[in-house]
């Protein structure tokens, strides 16, 4: 009974740390990495609050960091 009590309150410590939010500038660089592996010479990477976000097109959206009260805006550039 111990073990499985002990097995329970482990699950659950390690199931709170990964829904941990997320930096949003360590989120953007993550974006970032993918981004220049797909080879795109010019883009603009943005972190705006939840309200500015929802102003942009969703496809624009590629992420959302801090529990969902920002989120990251992506725009390709014309060169």
């Amino acid at each position: 009974m111990k073990r499985f009590a002990l097995a329970i309150i482990c699950g659950a410590l390690a199931t709170s740390a990964l829904a941990a939010p997320k930096d949003c500038e360590e989120l953007r660089k993550e974006i970032e990495v993918k981004i220049q592996a797909n080879a795109v010479p010019s883009y603009t990477l943005e972190v705006v609050s939840k309200e500015e976000a929802d102003k942009h097109d969703s496809a624009m959206v590629v992420g959302t960091c801090e529990n969902g009260t920002k989120a990251i805006v992506y725009q390709k550039n014309n060169d």
